[in-house]
């Protein structure tokens, strides 16, 4: 009795594995078991004679993530991009995050710990601070993919009418060992209305951008602010564009708020942005079907761009 019972759970487990490998990774946080992250080296192009690289200011909003916050800012560092703009805003975290930040203090143009009114407010308060022609914001948890600052500035620099880009994501647990894959298959503004399937950290934007949509992120959000933010540039006609490259790494851990806070901060903020953009709050299978198109291009993508580039 007890083999067939285990026989059942392992039967149950195979096709639980199949059917989550038969979707495509995005919109889940892992698809498969944990493996080391591991990435090809690049040669490093900062110093060519001549290139004149534009700034970029990443504000990093902390609160209580000292175990993480030093990868995060190694992640930017190490990236070896001359002119960069690295700004901490910590909401007085209680944790170890004082002495990371002050063990990184020498590469940050700006740093301030102290009680704030949340993450929205953090990261206004850090971009008040900024002057970067380029713009972002990374959360004290994820990670910036090794190369990703300069392909992103050689995209803008390449192609002055873009207003915002954005990646392919990977997925690591807490260990810091990949779960999964986000590979996108193109940029769609009428998608974007019903979902968001942006990866936040892959995020890149220009100043002229922020200036167009008020310079603010919207505080009254404390879960959907990306998406409010991506659906604000967006309705503005401007143009975004989707990278078929991995720009960022997005950390799953049991106290980050995609985990703790979907079914209730994020659910209404979800159908609060739904009604907004469409007039309606549609139903779960709506959404789904709204999105076969995208998610069938997507596991196309996946099978064609899996290996890292």
């Amino acid at each position: 009795m007890a083999k067939a019972n285990n026989d059942s759970r392992s039967t149950d487990e195979r096709w639980t594995r199949l059917l989550r490998s038969l979707r495509p990774g995005i919109g889940q946080l892992g698809t498969y078991p944990p493996r080391a992250l591991s990435w090809p080296p690049r040669k490093s192009k900062n110093s060519a004679a001549g290139v004149l690289y534009p700034k970029i200011s990443i504000v990093v909003p902390s609160y209580n993530q000292g175990d993480y916050l030093g990868h995060t800012l190694k992640s930017i560092i190490s990236q070896d991009y001359a002119n960069l703009e690295l700004i901490v805003v910590d909401g007085g975290s209680t944790d170890a995050t004082l002495q990371v930040i002050k063990q990184y203090e020498s590469y940050l143009a700006w740093w301030v710990s102290e009680r704030d009114a949340g993450q929205a407010a953090a990261i206004n308060k850090g971009f008040q601070r900024s002057s970067g022609e380029i713009m972002a914001w990374v959360n004290s948890d994820d990670m910036v993919a090794p190369g990703a600052l300069r392909r992103v500035a050689e995209h803008f620099m390449a192609n002055p009418r873009t207003q915002a880009v954005y990646g392919d994501r990977i997925v690591i647990d807490e260990a810091g060992y990949e779960i999964g894959r986000w590979v996108l298959p193109y940029h769609s503004a009428k998608l974007l209305k019903w979902v968001d399937f942006i990866p936040q950290e892959t995020l890149y934007w220009s100043r002229s951008a922020w200036d167009l949509v008020g310079g603010r992120i919207d505080e009254r959000f404390s879960f959907a602010m990306d998406w409010d933010f991506l659906l604000r540039l967006s309705n503005k006609d401007i143009v975004i564009q989707h990278l078929p490259i991995f720009l960022g790494f997005f950390r799953v851990h049991g106290f980050q708020k995609t985990s703790s806070q979907m079914s209730s901060v994020g659910a209404k903020e979800i159908s609060a942005i739904r009604v907004r953009e469409l007039g309606i709050t549609p139903s779960q299978w709506k959404v789904l079907l709204r999105s076969v198109p995208f998610l069938f291009a997507a596991k196309w993508c996946e099978f064609f761009r899996f290996k890292l580039n």
